[in-house]
């Protein structure tokens, strides 16, 4: 059983001030694209204590923008910039984990949206990593989102501009370190949404875990599953993403948002000693069901409206 250690001053949990959107945020229901502006802030700028999930995977991310720092001897991995005014959180969390930003040397996304790759011109200013993400998803950073097929006009979700280093395909590695991530292509809610899975250990009894990122499963307020002029093959992708989905092995169910995966409630029930509560295999079955139950539901209506 794998057993969880706290990391000291971890506990400590503060808000960001500059809180800038509402709206339905990205969750594991589904919902609309957030837009910045309004009232009400969310959560995606509200800091979460850093934490250690298994191994040398480490969660860096605020309360609802999932941001995931993977550790090497040869320097480190970031899985998701998230918003530009994320940066210096992500950095923070870094640090107060003992390690330094600046030895980030390479930058992934779980898919094309402002809210998980609007930060990435800044992060590689600062650290220098190469930038690799999923072909179908090139277009999309290198155009700062003006080439999405769902928010290519909204000028709210745009971003920086980014050249990528690598481009990546279906099944390719990225390694560094000894450490090697799969990216799995898992299109739907963005034409090269990616999963990313890989193999994680802490030590403390001797196994070695399934980890896998989810990029998203969620179909979007207004994505159209029936004659999509601009995404022809959207259902069609979101099958195969389902497919890929429940095909993995997972011992550890993580995801582009932390809502996904139960992570506030997790991490409220980490003690020294206690079972890692992130070891959720069923958990990522139940979810992975739910959201495949969801997009036939949808899917079929969007048929009987057509």
């Amino acid at each position: 059983m794998n057993k969880i250690k706290l990391i000291p001053g971890a506990l400590a949990c503060c808000v960001i001030a500059v809180l800038s959107f509402d709206g339905a945020k990205a969750q594991g229901t589904g919902g609309a694209m957030p837009q910045p502006a309004g009232p009400q802030a969310n959560d995606w700028m509200v800091v979460f204590p850093p934490h250690r999930v298994v191994g040398d995977v480490y969660y860096v991310g605020s309360a609802g923008l999932a941001s995931y720092l993977i550790t090497t001897s040869a320097g480190h991995i970031l899985i998701n910039s998230s918003l530009e005014a994320s940066v210096p959180l992500i950095k923070a969390s870094v640090e107060k984990l003992g390690f330094k930003f600046s030895d980030v040397k390479i930058l992934l996304i779980s898919h094309a949206h402002f809210d998980h790759c609007a930060g990435s011109a800044r992060v590689k200013e600062l650290t220098g990593a190469k930038y690799m993400v999923m072909d179908a998803d090139v277009p999309v950073v290198e155009s700062g989102g003006k080439a999405d097929f769902q928010y290519g006009n909204s000028p709210d979700t745009l971003y920086p501009a980014m050249k990528v280093d690598r481009v990546l395909h279906d099944g390719d590695e990225v390694k560094l370190g000894g450490v090697a991530l799969v990216a799995r292509k898992t299109p739907g809610h963005t034409k090269g949404c990616t999963t990313w899975t890989m193999k994680a250990g802490d030590g403390t009894d001797g196994k070695r875990y399934d980890v896998v990122i989810v990029g998203s499963p969620n179909v979007n307020d207004g994505y159209k599953l029936v004659n999509n002029a601009a995404y022809p093959e959207i259902a069609q992708d979101y099958e195969r993403a389902f497919r890929v989905w429940k095909s993995l092995a997972c011992d550890v169910f993580l995801g582009a948002h932390g809502s996904y995966y139960g992570m506030s409630e997790k991490f409220a029930s980490m003690k020294d000693g206690a079972a890692n509560p992130f070891v959720d295999a069923e958990g990522y079955k139940r979810y992975i069901a739910e959201r495949e139950a969801a997009f036939r539901e949808e899917w079929k209506k969007q048929q009987g409206q057509k």
